[in-house]
């Protein structure tokens, strides 16, 4: 099922495009609400990926355990609440692994009652053939797989802790349950742009559809302490986030000021904290928990407003590493 564009929706949709335009003029008006809402699932992950900060945390084998890794009901009954009037899209991802969720298919369908699109990114770890046909049961409009490699070696270079066989297997069990079901649902692949799949590229692009899936999706990496240099840097600096200076250290491309991002969604953790995008993985700028105040409150008040300001000029941390 696609989204449902109602007549609040698609008036809350103008509305955000015109507070936005209208802010890159100077003027700053919040009048609409979220057109789409990321939430997080889970804030735990089986895999120790070396540039994620929840992998390397929280991972089957790194250190300590979250006390409360997982959404609550009530916490996602009132995201969904106050979200279908307004809002189009449902992510169900962040920083964790959305399928360890025991009732991530019951949410999904929730959502796609309401006439939300929804979609899931995964490692695919956890996928079986019984949790393929929930999710696809359950209305899910798109799946991304994260495969970062051909091989064993290649995937696992980054995926540490992770299986490729496991990854082809969920994309099967997906296909099967599209064809049984007799789902449009979108099964994507997305690769990293690593040093250590780069031989690879052309090999994804050739059999990505006999693998099963419908789309390939290349990605920039973000890497931690790339000042220097990075081992996982791909060797054309096109395909980077960053560049290399005069001064002989790297630096983030595409500095530019305005983001829309923080003008159409906001992004919900496990706990319920308000937060302005994907790329607040510490939690550093949140305006407020949803259990304690309404989400039309939250996403216009004092912190939201003095973030969305710094964030025109670049200020907010989290926006030096933005890839936008």
């Amino acid at each position: 099922m696609s989204v449902v564009l109602t007549k609040s929706r698609c008036i809350n949709t103008i509305k955000c495009y015109g507070n936005y335009a209208l802010s890159r003029l100077g003027l700053v008006r919040f009048t609409h609400m979220p057109t789409f809402v990321s939430v997080e699932p889970a804030s735990v992950c089986q895999l120790r990926c070396p540039e994620c900060p929840v992998g390397m945390k929280y991972g089957s084998k790194g250190g300590q355990k979250k006390e409360d890794p997982y959404m609550r009901r009530s916490v996602w009954v009132k995201v969904l609440e106050e979200i279908k009037p307004y809002a189009h899209t449902v992510q169900f991802y962040f920083q964790g692994e959305p399928l360890l969720h025991k009732e991530l298919n019951r949410m999904i369908y929730e959502a796609n009652k309401y006439g939300l699109y929804t979609i899931v990114s995964t490692n695919a770890q956890a996928m079986t053939e019984e949790l393929a046909m929930d999710l696809v049961g359950a209305g899910l409009d798109r799946i991304i797989i994260s495969m970062d490699g051909l091989t064993d070696e290649s995937y696992q270079a980054y995926r540490i802790g992770g299986s490729l066989e496991q990854c082809k297997k969920a994309i099967c069990y997906l296909r099967e349950a599209k064809k049984n079901l007799e789902s449009s649902i979108r099964i994507e692949i997305q690769c990293l742009r690593l040093k250590t799949n780069e031989h690879e590229w052309k090999a994804f692009k050739q059999q990505y559809k006999s693998l099963g899936a419908d789309r390939l999706v290349f990605k920039t990496a973000q890497l931690y302490n790339y000042a220097e240099g990075h081992p996982l840097m791909p060797s054309a600096p096109r395909y980077s986030r960053y560049r290399k200076g005069e001064d002989g250290l790297y630096h983030r491309k595409n500095l530019h000021r305005g983001c829309f991002r923080v003008w159409s969604g906001v992004v919900v953790t496990t706990t319920g904290e308000v937060l302005p995008c994907c790329y607040d993985k510490s939690h550093s700028y949140a305006y407020g928990n949803i259990m304690d105040k309404p989400l039309a409150e939250l996403f216009s008040n004092e912190k939201a407003r003095a973030f969305r300001m710094a964030a025109e000029q670049e200020k907010p941390q989290i926006c030096q590493e933005c890839w936008r």
